[in-house]
């Protein structure tokens, strides 16, 4: 009965008190409305691209060859240089400040799409809007895990990145009802249309951050806390003392981490094992089908169906691994799912269905977007904010550097609909994955045993009154399960 009780108290909630309660149910409200909306506006934006070109953009702009890989690539490259300097930013500048003026611009830059009259113009504009964009899940991952604690984490992790997905469904959706309705109006086709209305829907989000969200517990001045709510919001996620991240001690703090290296490399691999979904694979293999003819609303509309399964799939394991832990366990299910998805659309005797089957197998992928980057908030919890910060950027730079060439190796949009090079990618990766989230594993059990050791050497010495180091209360945290 112990797994059904702690699922129980899970969904009860962890709080002791009638005011911790209270205090979460506000960071809820406020805090997670708003990071939702804008990953939610950040992926409608994303999934934009391959609606349009399936819609009349490819036609429209005369794409050539592998010119949508491009426009995807140079994306990446944007999105990649701004990852780690605004989550520094994020440290120096309050968030609730930061995050809208960068929704802004990205809004701003998504309407410009839709005056583009050649690719190369595309590339121009999707370049700084990546560059915009790259504050808001890194950036969101580091104000999470200074709100919540370890038990919270996982399930506003799992809502925030489904929130993400949801944008991509509805993308399809938006897409589908613009060219039905909007086609045309004004002299302006329904892809351009959608990246209008993309940009204009995006905006009252930043309104709602400017005003709203809290920034972190140590800056907070929301009116909607209280004196007391405040003073427990910074006691339940304790600070470690802070460091200046314009320092060579600083940096070589990081470089020193096992953190920065095992979760950078673990980052790879999860970003390149979702690159069925990040490239909108199954809308260019719908498309560039040897037999079916699919119509408009329905490129648009059946690959929604790979973002449904990654919801459930994404709520799943974060909530379980929040009750039970273990949070490593779903890097060895995306290990096997990538081997499996990739055997399915490698091999020529399997029929349509199982075709669609397997890219819809493939949304559940998505689950590590909560589980990895909650993970290295666990882990990383008593090391300081700045440095945390930058590690947990770093990890998704890392990944983001691969997304800037992968796809022009292995998922070129010519290569479509069997994209031969691009599953034997993701079988390698599968592979791969397996091995690094073992290795991550014995990391992560022998760093905790060694802090385990200097904390229980440190106990005895006091209690011979010697003098030690001061403990902190971080490092007793690492005595947990992993």
């Amino acid at each position: 009965m112990a797994p059904f009780k702690d699922i129980m108290h899970y969904f009860r909630g962890e709080q002791s008190s009638a005011l911790e309660k209270r205090l979460v149910f506000k960071m809820d409200f406020f805090i997670l409305t708003f990071c939702c909306l804008a990953y939610f506006m950040n992926y409608l934006d994303r999934a934009s691209v391959g609606q349009a070109y399936v819609s009349g953009m490819q036609e429209d702009l005369h794409f050539q060859g592998a010119q949508l890989t491009e426009v995807n690539t140079i994306y990446a490259v944007g999105y990649l240089l701004g990852i780690i300097p605004n989550n520094m930013l994020l440290t120096y500048f309050k968030p609730g400040r930061f995050f809208p003026f960068m929704i802004v611009v990205w809004a701003l830059l998504t309407m410009c799409n839709a005056a583009a009259s050649r690719p190369q113009h595309l590339m121009a504009i999707r370049f700084f809007q990546g560059y915009a964009e790259s504050c808001i899940f890194a950036g969101t991952q580091y104000v999470l895990g200074s709100w919540y604690t370890k038990k919270e984490l996982g399930k506003r992790t799992a809502l925030f990145t489904a929130s993400g997905l949801a944008g991509g469904m509805f993308g399809g959706f938006l897409q589908t009802g613009i060219y039905k309705s909007m086609n045309g109006l004004g002299g302006l086709a329904g892809w351009r249309w959608l990246y209008i209305i993309d940009g204009i829907i995006t905006l009252p989000v930043a309104v709602y951050g400017y005003f709203l969200f809290p920034d972190v517990p140590a800056t907070t001045r929301a009116p909607y806390f209280n004196e007391e709510e405040r003073q427990l919001a910074r006691a339940r996620v304790p600070v470690v003392e802070e460091a200046s991240i314009l320092s060579v001690g600083f940096f070589s703090k990081v470089f020193k981490l096992w953190y920065f290296y095992g979760f950078g490399f673990l980052w790879i691999l999860g970003n390149c094992s979702e690159s069925l979904g990040n490239q909108s694979l199954m809308n260019l293999y719908l498309k560039g089908h040897p037999e079916e003819h699919y119509t408009v609303y329905q490129l648009n509309n059946y690959p929604t169906g790979l973002q449904a399964v990654g919801i459930v799939s994404t709520l799943l394991w974060a909530f379980g691994t929040d009750v039970f832990g273990r949070r490593w366990l779903s890097g060895y299910y995306v290990a096997i799912t990538a081997i499996c998805v990739g055997i399915l659309i490698l091999v020529p005797s399997v029929p349509t269905a199982g075709k669609f089957a397997a890219y819809y197998w493939s949304g559940s992928i998505y689950c590590i977007q909560a589980t990895f980057f909650a993970w290295a908030n666990d882990s990383m919890r008593h090391q300081p904010p700045a440095l945390r910060a930058v590690v947990i950027a770093s990890m998704n730079f890392a990944g983001n550097v691969f997304q800037a060439w992968w796809p022009l190796v292995f998922y070129r949009a010519n290569d479509a609909p069997d994209f031969t090079l691009g599953m034997y990618g993701l079988i390698g990766v599968g592979v791969a994955m397996s091995i690094w989230v073992s290795a991550m594993l014995y990391m992560e059990r022998s760093h905790a045993k060694k802090h385990r050791d200097i904390i229980e050497a440190a106990e005895a010495s006091s209690s011979n009154g010697t003098t030690h180091d001061v403990i902190t209360a971080g490092d007793k945290g690492l005595d947990s399960k992993v």
